[in-house]
């Protein structure tokens, strides 16, 4: 194991570990740079085969990381110490389709049934921008990345099916076309942008006021960047109606231990 190994699962480690003691509740968006970050459904096992079903016929806004067996709260793959109760700084908690709570830890709603998704998030690339120079906005502004729901529409699977929602980031051009470059290599974590430019095109009114997260501002000469959204499945859940459901909360990722440069293709 090399140094640079050693050095992010530590990382990934002391994030969580604050995160499961209560001294971090914001959006990760920034944290633990260099550690793949990802989204979270945890559904009932009656349900989980078609969930898989929906996620490997929408790959870009539903990246499969890891899938645990029924009722273990760990994921190996993505962390040795994992838990999958208590790593995220905010969860959301479905019954029938509607948002009945955000807990930060879910001891209490555990049950033997649930089987939880790790999909992939676009928080992991945002380092490769990063490095090359390329400013986010929303890290700027400290604030959420705004996410916004589009009349694009996924491919269904059993009983769920609904619309994708998109990540934005403004960029000038030039940015732009470096993203898509940078961004292609990561298709674990959404991979290029699905839509640049002309938000209306793809059913989104107002870009001031997302779906989810916080509005930033666009600069003239830069343009609307968008890539697919693992908050996709909650607007999934909204229109699946599953009886029980829980997601991360938007800008609340777990963070693991895989190294972003490792899911990079060439």
């Amino acid at each position: 194991m090399t140094a640079a190994t050693d050095r992010a699962i530590t990382v990934g480690t002391r994030e969580r570990r604050r995160i499961r003691g209560g001294e971090f509740s914001g959006t990760t968006a920034g944290l633990a740079a260099g550690n793949v970050q990802a989204n979270l459904v945890i559904l009932p096992k009656t349900l989980a085969h078609d969930f898989l079903r929906f996620a490997q016929a929408n790959p870009k806004p539903c990246p499969v990381l890891a899938v645990a067996e029924p009722g273990d709260p760990h994921l190996p793959t993505l962390g040795g110490d994992l838990d999958i109760r208590t790593d995220l700084p905010k969860y959301r908690v479905w019954r029938d389709g509607e948002l009945v709570e955000e807990p930060t830890e879910i001891h209490a709603l555990w049950r033997d049934d649930l089987v939880s998704f790790a999909l992939g998030c676009s928080f992991s690339f945002e380092q490769a921008l990063i490095e090359e120079g390329i400013e986010l906005r929303h890290m700027t502004c400290g604030s959420n990345v705004p996410m916004y729901r589009t009349n694009i529409r996924c491919v269904p699977a059993g009983s769920f099916a609904g619309p994708l929602v998109v990540s934005m980031r403004p960029l000038t051009p030039v940015d732009a076309i470096r993203a898509v470059q940078i961004t292609s290599r990561f298709p674990s974590v959404h991979g290029a942008p699905v839509h640049i430019g002309l938000p209306h095109a793809i059913g989104i009114s107002d870009l001031g006021h997302p779906d989810y997260g916080d509005a930033v501002p666009v600069h003239d000469g830069e343009l609307p960047v968008f890539w697919a959204c693992g908050v996709t499945p909650q607007a999934v859940v909204a229109e699946a109606l599953p009886e029980f459901c829980i997601t991360h909360a938007p800008g609340s990722m777990l963070i693991t231990d895989l190294l972003n440069a490792k899911l990079a293709s060439l």
